[in-house]
């Protein structure tokens, strides 16, 4: 029997759930509600994250499906004209168009993004500007990615060598675990530069820790270089680029979370293999 819709309160405006029962991740049968229940619970750790930035959702209709059997899915920028008023709106100029984003900012932002079953939210490496003009970057981030034959013990390696490179210019990085099978390094930026001038550093330094450790780290696509290393590549801050913010889930047919972590990180027990998932979520994400 399916649930009926229902009205509740959220943090004092009205929202609509509909499909409640809704199964979204069918390998451990996660449904809407309990998504919902998870984003009013991290929205502490999230929002943080999503402040002041555009948010680019990627929306799975009926759910993530199965091994071997995705969901349908996509990403949607524009915010559809049925979404409640009191979601913060931002323009924002794509050429010769533009688009209207939404620019989370409370708990009831989150339940209503679960409500659309918009299961990643993705955000760019700036904040908009008081004036709602794009700002400059305030962070770099670092894509460490195994390809075939390697592993979170390469990323790890790799981290920490660009943690070291990182140090000796002033800036401290962050770890964070994709959700898949990479690493995200974050490094704060002060915002005096602009994003040219941070992504020509960020391919600098992909290319430099290639070179470094050419056993490890391969700076490039191409997939038959990639045997036995993890690939270093930065996520530009250019635009609209963006990525998925943290602490986020990653939708695979698993429900496994993008979640922050800490030095050193042989001491983790994903290191050794193991996947940090939503049942992990502390309090370090900041």
């Amino acid at each position: 029997m399916v649930a009926a819709a229902q009205t509740v309160m959220v943090d004092g405006h009205r929202l609509r759930l509909t499909n409640p029962d809704k199964v979204l991740y069918a390998e451990s049968g996660t449904t809407k509600a309990e998504v919902i229940s998870y984003l009013m619970q991290v929205a502490p750790l999230m929002l943080p994250h999503l402040a002041d930035r555009i948010c680019t959702r990627k929306r799975w209709p009926e759910g993530v499906g199965e091994p071997g059997r995705p969901g349908e899915v996509f990403f949607e920028k524009n915010l559809p004209d049925h979404a409640p008023d009191w979601i913060r709106r931002q323009q924002i100029e794509h050429g010769h168009h533009a688009a209207t984003y939404p620019v989370v900012e409370s708990v009831a932002d989150l339940a209503w993004l679960g409500q659309m079953n918009a299961l990643e939210l993705h955000v760019p490496q700036w904040r908009l500007t008081p004036s709602g003009e794009q700002g400059n970057p305030d962070r770099l981030v670092l894509d460490l990615d195994p390809g075939p034959g390697a592993g979170l013990a390469q990323c790890a390696e790799v981290a920490h060598e660009a943690r070291a490179v990182l140090q000796d210019i002033g800036l401290e990085t962050y770890p964070v675990t994709s959700g898949s099978k990479g690493l995200h390094l974050y490094a704060p930026l002060d915002g005096e530069h602009d994003s040219d001038y941070v992504n020509e550093f960020a391919k600098t330094l992909a290319k430099a820790l290639e070179q470094h450790l050419p056993k490890l780290v391969v700076s490039t696509q191409t997939k038959s270089r990639r045997d036995g290393k993890a690939r270093s590549s930065p996520r530009l801050a250019r635009g609209t680029r963006s990525m998925t913010i943290c602490p986020n889930w990653t939708c695979s047919t698993s429900w496994t979370a993008s979640m922050p972590t800490h030095w050193p990180l042989s001491n983790h027990r994903w290191f050794r293999g193991s996947q940090a998932r939503t049942s992990t979520i502390g309090s370090r994400s900041r």
